[in-house]
């Protein structure tokens, strides 16, 4: 293997008497594509820090190879001094880079070159700060957050072009889609120390449960205990993610049921459902237009939202996706056509904004403004602390001023006190900005479990795939369409992601796309087959997954001999590792299994 282009060694940091970092260590070799994942607050950026020279650690080393070069993306650039967004990005350039990269880049993020650095906003300053790190090409790229603020389209075209590129790659991002996309090497930073694993962040939350399942049983034989908040935070994770295993398979079941329905009310009379039980139609939009002066936000849309519907809007930044929440939700007039909302609606909206909270108050009362320690969530009546450990807050955070938060626990709190309102309608406008992996989790988890019908604009495809029974996308000059099933779903079924608003106003003709359907040699419209590598691994699936099953099973037994680490530690650590080897495995072969059901139900198979 070549030789590191960087390496840190034993790195010890500790701000305010809590160490941050206990003897972390990162390797990074020429070609390297690495996901540096952790907890909000676990100290990924700040071991991105160190790697990029901008800070020195209180221990350990930092040794870069000769002439190597390094270009770093920081959370909070500063683009002070500058007198122009061209003059930013041109002066991160080497000798020898070409200057027409640097102007390319810019206008693929939405700038001219010419805006003053002093007029943007934080999310413009970080695009215009991407583009300034990518242009030089250089040995190796910190990236920490890149697809802040950036939507869909330019998500895809950060991926395409990270990948056109040489330089060895270290992303710390919360999006799990560009993870598995890029990343062949993932280095987990947890508790001050790193480990890594030679594999994407496909395979890493199998891999991650397993090695912290063998702890716990290493713990449980050698009698030591850890708090309980602690377990429950990090194993409370973990169950969730092999609960949300289930939870996909009964999305897929919703999505099915979702097409199916459409396919026999599809043409009947809208109005029909007046006289149906109140409270099954939500949203109902027919022929609904909205413009702008000349510009079509929306147009001739119809659309109908029922009783636990999770309706995903999709498309690039400027499409109008707000203002069609605002249409959908009745809090905006259309131009023409009629939105007609259900009956005895109760809806709740966590916007883009986020809701600024009182720093003084504390955390229960936060969510009980009324006062009190109980809260109601979904008619159940639960303690403030236990619906507090429902978005991993430890029962002592209770009385914690909110000031004293971090960005990822203020924007788990957002989403405590939004869900713990009454409300059958819930509308999220981008509610996946600044969380955690955990919390994520935590998110979808709280709307699988969510009685009413959910309204969401994200750019998280991952987790609009998780979510959403169907997803209504944006087509160019103010249609939208909708599709059965989440962003890969509607992938699948046009062709292509979100375009650009500026690809998409250039969009084909209906009879132009007709016919580019059409393979002109056999003279019909070519569809995707379900093939028989396909088939035979949907067969042999559910055998394969019910030995691993058997095989967990067996070794969770015998590890569970209270004597075997004492007389025989070689083979406990074996089985140990076997366990995590099985259970890597398993979720492998769920995840397939989950992957070609959806495809066979979507190719009609």
């Amino acid at each position: 293997m070549a030789s590191p282009l960087l390496s840190l060694r034993d790195v010890h940091l500790t701000f305010g008497g809590t160490p941050l970092l206990s003897g972390a260590e990162l390797t990074i070799h020429p070609g390297d594509a690495i996901g540096l994942v952790g907890r909000n607050g676990s100290g990924k950026s700040t071991l991105l820090k160190i790697a990029a020279g901008e800070i020195e650690p209180d221990g350990g080393e930092r040794i870069i190879q000769g002439g190597t070069t390094l270009r770093y993306l920081a959370q909070e650039p500063v683009l002070t001094g500058y007198a122009s967004t061209l003059d930013y990005v041109a002066e991160g350039l080497a000798p020898g880079d070409d200057p027409y990269r640097a102007r390319r880049l810019l206008e693929h993020l939405g700038f001219t070159g010419e805006e003053s650095p002093a007029t943007l906003s934080g999310g413009e300053a970080r695009r215009c700060a991407l583009a300034r790190t990518l242009a030089p090409r250089p040995d190796i790229l910190l990236l920490d957050e890149p697809t802040n603020h950036l939507d869909l389209p330019a998500i895809e075209w950060l991926e395409g072009e990270i990948k056109s590129m040489a330089s060895a790659l270290v992303v710390v991002s919360h999006d799990r889609r560009l993870l598995e996309n890029l990343s062949r090497t993932t280095v987990w930073l947890d508790r001050g120390i790193t480990r890594r694993l030679e594999q994407g962040f496909g395979t890493f939350e199998a891999w991650r449960d397993g090695q912290l399942e063998m702890e716990e049983v290493q713990r449980h034989k050698l009698d030591r205990k850890i708090a309980a908040e602690e377990d429950w935070l990090r194993y409370g994770v973990s169950a969730r993610r092999k609960r949300n295993v289930k939870r996909l398979a009964n999305l897929h079941s919703l999505r099915r049921g979702r097409r199916e329905e459409r396919r026999v009310t599809g043409s009947v009379r809208l109005t029909r459902v007046e006289d149906e039980a109140s409270g099954k139609l939500v949203i109902e939009a027919e022929a609904v237009n909205k413009s702008y002066g000349e510009q079509a936000i929306v147009r001739e849309l119809d659309i109908r939202v029922m009783k636990g519907d999770r309706l995903g809007i999709i498309g690039p930044n400027g499409a109008g996706k707000t203002t069609l929440l605002n249409l959908l939700t009745g809090t905006l007039r259309p131009d023409s056509g009629r939105v007609r909302l259900g009956v005895n609606l109760q809806s709740v909206t966590l916007d883009q904004g986020r809701a600024t909270l009182d720093p003084t108050m504390t955390l229960q009362t936060a969510l009980t403004p009324g006062g009190g320690d109980r809260v109601t969530v979904g008619g159940v009546i639960k303690h403030v602390a236990a619906y507090m450990n429902d978005f991993l807050f430890t029962p002592e955070q209770a009385r914690m001023p909110v000031g004293k938060l971090s960005g990822g626990e203020r924007g788990r709190l957002l989403l405590a006190r939004t869900l713990a309102q009454p409300s059958n309608l819930l509308v999220l406008d981008e509610p996946t900005n600044d969380l955690d992996l955990e919390t994520l989790d935590l998110l979808q988890e709280m709307l699988a479990d969510y009685p009413g019908t959910v309204l969401l604009v994200s750019h998280d495809r991952d987790f609009l795939d998780r979510v959403v029974t169907s997803t209504l996308a944006f087509e160019g000059a103010g249609r939208w369409i909708e599709y059965a099933g989440g962003y890969s779903d509607m992938v699948a079924q046009r062709g292509h992601g979100v375009l650009a608003k500026a690809a998409a106003k250039q969009d084909l003709a209906p009879k132009q796309r007709a016919a580019k359907a059409v393979d002109p040699a056999a003279g019909e419209t070519k569809k995707r087959r379900f093939g028989f590598k396909e088939q035979h691994a949907l067969k042999t699936l559910p055998g394969r997954i019910a030995m691993l099953e058997a095989t967990i099973a067996s070794l969770q037994k015998s590890l569970g001999d209270p004597a075997l680490f004492a007389r025989d530690p070689a083979g406990f650590k074996a089985a140990a590792e076997e366990l995590t080897a099985a259970q890597i495995a398993l979720a492998a072969a769920e995840e397939e299994w989950l992957k070609l059901e959806l495809l066979r139900e979507e190719l009609g198979s």
